[in-house]
């Protein structure tokens, strides 16, 4: 009798594996061997065990939950994402376990949306952590498509801000049923009564933004994701029983509704994020619209146009994936409702649509909204360019750009004159991440100062400009000092009072011009001390306030090339602010200070000391100098004037003019403007 069993359990094994295999079982010995790599390389990564659904059947539609955890800045939505993760049973190494780029353990800002799923009393719940700062909304817009409901985490100190409005609109705008979720609750400054009224306050907020009766009805609960708890009742002590996230896990089961899909429909998929890998190439993660997906299964990509769909490429499954806690997990086939990774196509991108080759409809893309402002990039010709970097052609920096604009809707590349680019972004901050992270790999460039991309409009013979809503909290000693300088920017002051819980501390709501805060960010982090927070999001357009008021003084510029020397320094000290120290490179027409007055000023700073056969009293006395300012990369974006660039280089960040030669920059300030 056994041995029928065995070789039926042998055969149902072997076509299983086969199925699983079928790319490269199929292929001659003279197959390519990085697949045989990256199959050895993805086997020996997937640790973490695979779904409890069984070989070669995807999951249940009505078992999926698909949840993004949207927040403002700082409110705790990846350090909740590691209580559940290890709430499920994950092993977690290190804290901010899905903050998987340098840049954002450095930071401590998540700046990439991370999609993964974690198990819960048999069901799959597939969590999508997204970015809090408003400058990485494209990361917000592009998968909020992908889920059916929101954790929208609050503060339960500070209450909804600026980011919190942007997120939960996009949420509602796309039907998403959302949990309000009251962080920071153990503060000791959060009382039952202050998340009454944060609670009110969310409420008003959902009501203005056109939330229907269903989404107005959303359930709190109260957490402390630092001690790793969330409870469906107002408290600050749980007990040791309660001490965890299950409350939490079970409302978002309860409340999140499965997937509408059909396991029966052809297979179709929008791509949502877009990774390269060495081996597999390009890797496809979104959300499975309709249908089965299996390993080998032919599909090809399309792209809507405005007469229907475009063909971009056909070509077969070679590897699907799934996120795993931390871990990626290959796995033998996928259905509707899941969020997967898939490997095989080389052409399509985020926004376009994978599909069996039977299947001509494209799925809409993702809507994003406009880009807010923009950068030229281009080639650095300063005289010190090439000692540093290897990638320093216009070629390869376009080529970088380009690579870049299809892993991020959110930034446009457009080709301009003389090897440069305009790079069009959400702000400053995300600009800044760009050119740190192209550095970083080598590459030296030089970029314009940022400017504002909304245009003026004209209503009535008025001319109308983009506002802006400011929301910036300071200590009482820095309140006026903030105020002095958005005066100069044209900022206007609609309402300020004290923080509730927070003494000392005052929040100020303003409206300013959008070409007014280019460049404040900085400036603001100076002022108070790295103390204050600041919040802005476009508000609407409205009459134009007139010219900026003095929001920069004019800088010290280089007429000598060399070595900075101290002596030389020592004169220059009392005419304003150094940037650089001895022993540096300078060149004409870079700048190395701000002058202590509105016009720039031509100095040599690489003057040395005469050397001669007279011995003198004060030959050898030491030569003291004031700490200078030294500039990081986001304060020189945001200093630079529009007649100046930044030199950016693996190994140092430099503030030059636009025109080295001091008679070309005479003879351009004299010029008319058109």
């Amino acid at each position: 009798m056994a041995g029928p069993l065995l070789r039926s359990l042998w055969s149902t094994t072997r076509k299983s594996l086969s199925t699983s295999t079928y790319y490269y079982s199929t292929k001659s010995t003279a197959t390519p061997k990085p697949y045989a790599y990256a199959r050895r390389a993805f086997s020996s990564a997937a640790t973490a065990p695979a779904p409890a659904a069984a070989p070669g059947s995807a999951l249940d539609p009505s078992r999926l939950r698909n949840v993004a955890v949207i927040a403002h800045v700082d409110h705790g939505k990846t350090t909740l994402m590691d209580r559940l993760l290890r709430q499920c049973g994950e092993d977690i190494a290190h804290e901010r376990a899905l903050d998987s780029i340098s840049l954002e353990r450095e930071r401590g800002i998540t700046i990439a949306s991370k999609v993964t799923s974690i198990s819960w009393k048999e069901n799959e719940l597939n969590m999508v952590d997204t970015p809090g700062h408003a400058d990485f909304g494209g990361e917000v817009e592009r998968v909020v498509g992908m889920v059916e409901g929101a954790i929208l985490v609050v503060d339960a100190g500070e209450g909804p801000l600026a980011q919190t409005k942007f997120v939960l609109a996009k949420a509602l705008k796309y039907g998403l049923r959302p949990i309000l979720l009251l962080n920071k609750v153990d503060r000791p400054a959060v009382s039952e009564e202050r998340c009454d009224e944060v609670e009110s306050l969310v409420f008003d907020l959902f009501a203005n933004l056109g939330a229907t009766e269903e989404q107005l009805d959303f359930p709190v609960l109260y957490a402390s994701a630092k001690e790793g708890w969330a409870s469906s009742t107002f408290t600050k002590t749980p007990s040791d029983d309660a001490k965890n996230m299950a409350d939490l896990l079970d409302a978002i089961v309860r409340h999140v509704p499965p997937p509408t899909a059909s396991l029966d429909a052809p297979f179709q998929m929008m791509v949502s994020m877009m990774e390269k890998d060495f081996y597999l190439g390009r890797i496809l993660t979104g959300r499975v619209s309709s249908g089965l997906i299996r390993i080998g299964d032919r599909v090809h990509g399309l792209r809507k146009t405005d007469s229907g769909a475009e063909k971009i490429e056909e070509g077969k499954v070679v590897k699907l994936m799934k996120k795993k806690g931390t871990s990626m997990v290959v796995i033998g086939s996928a259905g509707a409702g899941d969020i997967i990774s898939m490997a095989g196509l080389t052409s399509p991108s985020i926004g376009h649509t994978v599909a069996n080759v039977e299947v001509m409809a494209a799925l809409p893309p993702v809507e994003l909204d406009p880009p807010t402002i923009s950068m030229t990039f281009g080639v650095n010709d300063s005289p010190l360019a090439g000692r540093d970097g290897t990638h320093l052609t216009g070629g390869k920096i376009g080529d970088r750009l380009v690579a870049e604009a299809e892993t991020n809707l959110a930034i446009n590349v457009i080709p301009g004159l003389q090897e440069s680019y305009e790079v069009q972004g959400r702000g400053e901050l995300q600009l800044g991440i760009l050119i740190e992270n192209m550095r970083r790999e080598g590459f030296e460039l030089s970029v314009s100062p940022p400017k504002v991309m909304q245009r003026y409009k004209t209503e009535n013979r008025e001319k109308l400009e983009p506002i802006e809503e400011v929301t910036v909290e300071v200590n009482e000693e820095h309140v006026g000092l903030v105020m002095e300088a958005l005066s100069h920017r044209r900022a206007e002051v609609t309402d300020m009072g004290p923080v509730p819980g927070n003494v000392g501390r005052t929040r100020m709501c303003l409206t300013c011009p959008s070409r007014g805060l280019v460049g404040y960010r900085s400036v603001f982090s100076s002022d108070t001390r790295g103390t204050g927070f600041m919040h802005r999001a476009f508000l609407t357009y409205a009459k134009h306030r007139g010219p900026l008021g003095n929001v920069r003084k004019g800088v010290l510029v280089s007429m000598g090339r060399g070595t900075i020397t101290s002596y030389a320094l020592m004169s220059l000290e009392p005419r304003g602010t150094l940037f650089v120290i001895p022993g540096m490179e300078a060149y004409d027409g870079m700048i190395v200070g701000e002058h202590s007055r509105d016009t720039d000023l031509d100095v040599n700073p690489v003057r040395a000391k005469e050397l001669t056969n007279i011995r003198s009293a004060g030959k050898d006395d030491t030569v003291r100098l004031s700490p200078p300012r030294l500039m990081t990369l986001e304060e020189a974006i945001g200093y630079v004037a529009s007649d100046e660039l930044i030199e950016v280089t693996p190994k140092s960040i430099r503030l030059r003019k636009k025109y080295l030669d001091a008679n070309k920059r005479k003879m351009m300030r004299n010029k008319p403007k058109e």
